[in-house]
Parts: structure tokens; sequence; C-alpha cells
């Protein structure tokens, strides 16, 4: 499959203060939100983007939608560097790529009636004719009645506020959809249907996905490959069921050692890593690896030497001396 997306060295820094009273450039820091990560997604594909919460997920996200402004590295849509450019250069990717928000209420406008909100896309793309006619197809895709697009967004439950959240993604028909987070302020029985809908058009539309989540046990079931993120830096990336079978990086092994087991009989056996001590600030990373700090499994090279994210095997890359 060709890559739709290509991300290489992408890196974004936020400025902040050390103090509440720092006054001098010396006194100065940096928020190392993304530091460096490289990874790629082809057409039809679905890419999983894991890690705890503040790692630069989310931040990523809003960098390939050119959201936000990298520090360096570069961003290329099918074959097209993104970096720099205008409003008007980058109408086109406005189009091509869209992001379904974690929170489906606050994503919308409480004062407009849903079915505007979902077709406002299309209007600010010009194309405020084919508006009416798109809305309804668009209700019907995601399994509501064309009806509700009189409504406001405080007359449906939270899984009907992103089915409408999913609509308005889909409604420029884009390559690339940004999954932020998607089912995680929903109830545990509408995730499924969110997540089979989300497949099923996947399918249909032929889109590729980035799914942010700090889920891993809705990452496994929708996932083609699965990229863990820590500090800023992308520790592990590996197809999804080789992911899951035989995770290579010791955090990758403790956030999946964290994830419940259905069967209560596996659950009571099975062994878990609990990491000790705090995450480090993204304002002033350990040297070397980043993950030492709390790994069982350090050595003085982790301390001096930061480890590059190798090819172990065909399409698993893993970060860590040791692996």
């Amino acid at each position: 499959m060709t890559s739709l997306l290509e991300v290489a060295g992408l890196t974004k820094h936020f400025p902040a203060r050390r103090g509440t009273f720092a006054t001098t450039s010396s006194d100065d820091a940096v928020v190392h939100a993304v530091d460096g990560i490289t990874f790629s997604i082809a057409r039809g594909e679905t890419l999983a983007l894991v890690g705890e919460s503040g790692c630069g997920k989310s931040t990523t996200g809003r960098l390939v939608l050119a959201l936000l402004e990298p520090t360096a590295g570069a961003i290329r849509f099918d074959g097209v560097d993104i970096v720099g450019r205008g409003a008007r250069d980058l109408k086109d990717l406005r189009r091509r790529a869209q992001i379904v928000f974690q929170d489906p209420f606050a994503s919308f406008d409480p004062r407009r009636r849903v079915g505007d909100s979902v077709v406002e896309p299309l209007v600010a793309q010009g194309r405020r004719p084919e508006a009416q006619a798109r809305r309804d197809e668009l209700l019907t895709m995601v399994g509501l009645d064309p009806a509700a697009a009189h409504r406001y967004p405080h007359e449906f439950s939270g899984g009907q506020r992103q089915r409408l959240a999913i609509a308005r993604a889909l409604s420029v028909q884009p390559d690339l959809v940004v999954l932020d987070e998607p089912v995680s302020a929903l109830d545990v029985s509408i995730q499924a249907q969110v997540l089979n809908l989300l497949a099923d058009l996947r399918t249909q539309l032929g889109l590729a996905y980035l799914l942010i989540s700090h889920d891993l046990a809705v990452v496994r079931h929708v996932a083609d490959r699965v990229a863990v993120m820590h500090l800023g830096e992308i520790v592990e990336t590996a197809p999804a069921a080789e992911l899951y079978s035989l995770p290579r990086h010791p955090y990758t092994q403790a956030l999946l050692s964290a994830v419940p087991d259905p069967d209560p009989a596996i659950e009571r056996s099975r062994a878990r890593i609990v990491l000790e001590g705090e995450v480090p600030s993204p304002l002033d990373p350990p040297s070397g690896c980043r993950f030492r700090t709390r790994c069982w499994q350090a050595v003085d090279r982790c301390a001096t030497e930061a480890p590059e994210l190798r090819e172990l095997t065909p399409g698993h890359a893993v970060a860590c001396h040791l692996a």
C-alpha cells in the first residue's frame, strides 16, 4: 500500500517559564511535547497512537492536520510537504483530512441545529448548494434519522452526538480522519457501536484513520498497526496482533499488563507490572532513555545514550538498548 501520510522527525516544543516571576530569557523553558517522531499511514489503514495522558498524542494529531505549526520535521500528505504553507495552500488538506474530537458535546455549537453543524465544512469549502442533500445522506450513513437535523445538540445522547461528529468529519469526503479519543467519553455499551460504525465506514469509503487513544483494549480491535508513545517519543511500533502477543519495549509491556482480562481465572493469575516513581516532566525529560527512571531493566547505558527506534523484525521497531 502507498503512504497517504508520512511524518519524519516531527517535533513540537512549546515555550514555558520555569517560575511565576521569571523575567529573563535564561529563565525560559521548553515543553517537549513531541520530539522527533517518524511514522506513516497507508491508504485505508488504521494506525493507533497510544500512551499515557500528556505524552503528546493529541498534539501529534493537530500537527498532522496543520492546526499547529511544528518546531521541526516534515509532514507529507499524499507526497506534498504541508509544513509552513499558508491557509490558501492548505485548502485541499482541509478537505482531505478531518478530525473527530474526544468530547462530542463540546465540539458542537449548542445554539445551532445539528444539521447546520454537520454540513458546516461543506459550506466553508464553498459547496453550499449541495449541503442540503448531503446532510440527509450523512445522517443516514451514521445511523440517524435525517429528521434529526432540525434538533439541537443537547437533545442527543453522547453516542448520537459522536455519530453526528463523525458525519460532520465525513461531509467533505476526506481520505484521512484523525480520531482523538473518539469513544473515551462514552459508556462501554455505546463504545462498541461507535467503533463498529467507524470500521464499517472505513471499509465502505476507503478511509485511513489515525486513532489516538489510551485504551489498549479499544485499539486492539480496530487498529492495523500500533505506535506506542512515551514522553514525546515513539518507543515501539508494530502490527497490532504482534504488538499484543510479543511486546518488546518495557513501557509497552507495562501498558499491556494493566489491561484487564475478561476471563476471571486468567485475570487472577496474571502478572502485572507496576511502574514506580513519578512520570518525568516534559519540561525537563531525563537524559538518555526517557523511560529509564521507571524502567526495572535500566542499565548504565540507558542514562547516557538515547536509544534509536530500530527494526527488530519486519514492521516491528523498538527504541530500547536491551530489546
